[in-house]
């Protein structure tokens, strides 16, 4: 049996209570897919103040804290470099669509096919 180190699997339990932060500071507007409003106030509340992407950091911290409690550096480190390669693809998508909500409600829809990539 491999051995859980404490530390790291309290680390994993606060993030968890940071995720659902961010799940009720979005409300009805969480999901996992890039679907944005077109005109709809950007939410500022919760970790929304201080974070543009919230729920990424703390999924980029649950893939390092997770082989860290199972004392796997090695793959916390190789998962994490991973992760941060799809999460700054990701990233770019979301902020390219959000610059479009945020756009006048009767400017053209030419940009509305982000989804289509």
């Amino acid at each position: 049996m491999i051995p859980i180190d404490a530390f790291w699997l309290v680390i994993f339990a606060l993030l968890q209570v940071g995720r659902v932060w961010v799940i009720a500071s979005l409300g009805r507007r969480w999901t996992t897919r890039v679907i944005v409003l077109r005109g709809a106030p950007r939410v500022t509340r919760g970790p929304y103040r201080w974070f543009r992407h919230p729920n990424y950091l703390i999924v980029a911290l649950e893939i390092a804290v997770v082989p860290l409690a199972l004392g796997l550096p090695v793959f916390a480190l190789v998962f994490s470099i991973a992760n941060a390669a799809l999460l700054a693809y990701r990233i770019r998508i979301e902020n390219e669509a959000l610059a479009w909500a945020a756009q006048r409600p009767d400017a053209p829809l030419a940009s509305a096919t982000l989804a289509n990539r």
